[in-house]
Formats: C-alpha cells, sequence, structure tokens
C-alpha cells in the first residue's frame, strides 16, 4: 500500500528547490530589540512588539502576582465556569479605553475576527472587504456561508459601488477593512468606508490589530486616529503585538458582545486566558497610558529607520507605519536575502506566496521603541552590505 501522506513530502521538496521553504527560527531569549535565535545573538526586526512591553516591569509582576493567587488556569471556558473577575475587568477596561460599550476577549486576534464574523452573518447576507485583509478575516467571511464580495485595495469608489449594487437585495451588509495592513504597512481609508457604510446602510467593521497602541492617542488605534468614536459598529484589535501578551478583542454595543457571548464560537469552545495573561494585558493598558513616550519613541525610530533604508536604495514600498517591507520581488530572493542578514546579526524575515501575491515577496521588518539608534545603524549597515551583494541597490 502507498503512503497517503507522500503528496506533503513532494511539496516540501518543491519549496526546498524553489527555495521558498523555510525553517522556523527558535526564539531563546525575552522577545526584546536584540533577541537571541538559534544560538545567536541578533537585532530582532521581527516581532511585533511595538512598545517593548514583553519585558515590562510592570507587566511582569501583575503576571507573577495574578499566578500566585490565581494558579495557572481558568479551568473551563467562559460559559461554563471559567469566567474570571480578571477577564471582567480586562473587558471594562478595554471598552472604556477604546470609548465604546462593551468588550469581549477571545484568546487570540484571529479567533476574534473569524468567531465575530462568522457569528454575525449568515448564507442570505453580503460581505465587502478589501482584496488584501487580513487570514482571519478571509476565513471568517468564508466561514459565515456570507457572499463575499472583494474590492481593489483601499478603493473607497469601488466598495461604495458594491455596496450601491447591494441596495435592495435581501440579507445584511457587513463592509470589513484592516486598520492597518500587515504585509504593506499602510493605512486603510477608515473615513471614506465609514461614509459609504453609513449611506448605505452597512455594518462598518475593522480590524484595529496593528494599530492597537500604535495610532491614535495613546494607541487608542484608527478609530480614534481619524476622529471616528461612534461611527464604527465593530472593533477588533489584539492583545499579542504591542500589548505584547496574548489574545484579542471585540468592541462595540452592549448588544453585539451579548450576541457574541451566544453565538462565536471561539468564545463558546476554548478555555478562558490564563489569570496570569489577563492581569499583564490590564497592566499594559496602564502602561499605555502613564507612558505615552513609549508611543513617541517607536514613531521616532519608525521614521529614523525608514528614511535610512530609503537613502540606501531600498524600495519600502507603500508603508505609513512601523511595518516596512523591502521589496524585493520573488520569493527565493525574499528568503535569501534574509537569510544572508541573518548571518550578519540582523533577524527580518522573508515573505512570499501565499502571504502575499506572487511577484511581490519582500523581507518586512518592525521596529519598535526600544530600538536604539546605534541597533538600527547596525541593521542598516547589514542591509546595505547584504542588498550591494545581491544586487538590489
Amino acid at each position: 500500500m502507498g503512503k497517503p501522506l507522500a503528496y506533503l513530502h513532494d511539496q516540501l521538496e518543491q519549496w526546498r528547490r524553489e527555495g521558498s521553504y523555510q525553517r522556523l527560527r527558535v526564539l531563546e531569549s525575552a522577545s526584546a530589540a536584540e533577541s537571541r535565535f538559534d544560538g545567536k545573538d541578533v537585532i530582532n526586526l521581527a516581532s511585533n512588539n511595538y512598545l517593548g512591553l514583553t519585558t515590562h516591569p510592570k507587566l511582569r509582576e501583575a503576571a507573577i502576582e495574578a499566578t500566585r493567587k490565581y494558579g495557572v488556569g481558568s479551568g473551563a471556558v467562559r460559559t461554563i465556569s471559567g469566567t474570571m473577575s480578571l477577564h471582567l475587568r480586562l473587558e471594562e477596561r478595554i471598552a472604556a479605553f477604546k470609548h465604546v460599550e462593551a468588550c469581549v476577549v477571545f484568546q487570540s486576534g484571529f479567533a476574534a475576527n473569524a468567531g465575530t464574523v462568522s457569528a454575525i452573518l449568515g448564507p442570505e447576507d453580503h460581505i465587502v472587504s478589501d482584496e488584501l485583509n487580513h487570514a482571519s478575516i478571509i476565513d471568517g467571511c468564508r466561514l459565515s456561508r456570507a457572499k463575499i464580495h472583494v474590492f481593489p485595495h483601499k478603493n473607497v469608489a469601488a466598495a461604495d459601488q458594491l455596496l450601491a449594487q447591494l441596495e435592495g437585495a435581501p440579507g445584511r451588509k457587513l463592509l470589513i477593512t484592516d486598520g492597518v495592513f500587515s504585509m504593506d504597512g499602510d493605512i486603510g481609508p477608515l473615513p471614506g468606508l465609514v461614509e459609504a457604510a453609513e449611506k448605505r446602510g452597512a455594518i462598518m467593521m475593522i480590524d484595529d490589530a496593528h494599530s492597537s497602541g500604535v495610532l491614535g492617542r495613546d494607541g487608542r488605534g484608527t478609530v480614534d486616529h481619524f476622529g471616528l468614536h461612534g461611527r464604527v459598529d465593530i472593533q477588533v484589535g489584539t492583545l499579542s503585538k504591542a500589548i505584547g501578551v496574548l489574545g484579542g478583542y471585540v468592541c462595540g454595543s452592549r448588544d453585539l458582545i451579548e450576541f457574541l457571548y451566544h453565538r462565536a464560537r471561539p468564545f463558546l469552545f476554548s478555555t478562558s486566558h490564563p489569570p496570569a495573561v489577563a492581569a499583564s494585558c490590564l497592566a499594559a493598558f496602564d502602561v499605555l497610558e502613564r507612558e505615552p513616550e513609549r508611543i513617541a519613541a517607536l514613531w521616532d525610530n519608525t521614521r529614523y529607520f525608514k528614511a535610512g533604508l530609503t537613502a540606501a536604495g531600498f524600495d519600502t514600498g507603500a508603508s505609513e507605519t512601523p511595518i516596512t517591507p523591502v521589496m524585493v520581488g520573488e520569493a527565493a530572493l525574499a528568503h535569501r536575502l534574509s537569510r544572508e542578514l541573518f548571518e550578519e546579526g540582523v533577524l527580518a524575515t522573508g515573505i512570499g506566496f501565499p502571504t502575499v501575491p506572487k511577484g511581490r515577496a519582500r523581507v518586512r521588518t518592525i521596529v519598535t521603541a526600544t530600538h536604539t539608534k546605534e541597533e538600527l545603524d547596525r541593521a542598516m549597515e547589514a542591509f546595505g552590505k547584504v542588498g550591494k551583494r545581491l544586487g538590489l541597490i
């Protein structure tokens, strides 16, 4: 008898021949501006730890104290016996931070997106979605079995036209976008999309995973950045990036959150966050408001690093945020650039198809508030050295 999974080996071998196979790098230290991967100390430009909170003393203390008081786990899903007072405090804290009625925390940002879209819509409904929206949005759309209509990236007129064509059609309409797009680092055109949704009677939803802690006052996200409080029906955020811990959340009306309690499958069927996670997330929101200099440092480093890459001759695409791609084109070349940068002491990950379209491969970099100028200078020196060697500049 043959081996029924032999095709997986064949596909892996093909990726190795094409140069797109990736081996997992192993982190052997705290996730910080300089970290140890695979036995080598490198400048870390590959994490989402925007504000450096993964190692903040206040978060460490909160996690330890909560573990001592409550143990290491909740013991159940939220709807059985796994809703702890810490979870409720965190949700109330986020709702107040975001200026909304209510909030519910999920185990991940992916679960928040996928669980929400699939819960609130059904086969008779319609979704109008940016072509570069995150995979969690795409999966949520598919799971809902609603009819999906995709508009060209950031094209407000095209989104509005799709909604106009759906006027009179049965079912609800949802307009959905990322706040900051995770591969290109550009900001979604939220004001125009909000106007289109209001004009056409559509639900407006935004995934602010890469905006939370980065854009807006004290990192309140894209809605605050554009001054659109009260005009976005559903806001999704993450606790795994700038917040520095783990999880995702959904903000909106009390009715929305109560509905998700009853119908969002990740909420219903996944054990709730450990006490240490909830407590350290609570501490992170305190830090956001008490240490605004962290966000200022993040943007100062972003401008410095982006200017240096551009001056060296690299193409940083459409980036407007700390996510700064170095555009390469072919996946094999992007992965080679990443490998050779690592040898020079810089961790920056190569990204190709299917994460990004074919021919649009890149090495994605993210600076943090805790990188020093000396570290960024060394990183830019490595990029220049390898970029010249590979004929990229």
